[in-house]
């Protein structure tokens, strides 16, 4: 996929708007933006009607933290 044709695979912005991170997910090359990037981390079931195979991810929880 060249620059020019990157867009998140959330939000389908591309370079031109936000800042983009690329991936590599089963031979694939993705791109997701900063603003979304939380979601593949934490909720990447969210993703499944865009990422082919997402479904096979999990979900990470953060124990809440005593302060």
């Amino acid at each position: 996929m060249e620059d020019e044709d990157a867009r998140c695979v959330h939000c389908e912005r591309g370079s031109a708007q936000v800042p983009l991170l690329a991936l590599r997910f089963q031979g694939m090359e993705l791109w997701i933006c900063s603003e979304h990037m939380p979601i593949l981390i934490h909720k990447p079931g969210q993703l499944m009607s865009k990422i082919p195979g997402a479904q096979q991810l999990t979900e990470v929880e953060i124990p809440d933290r005593e302060t």
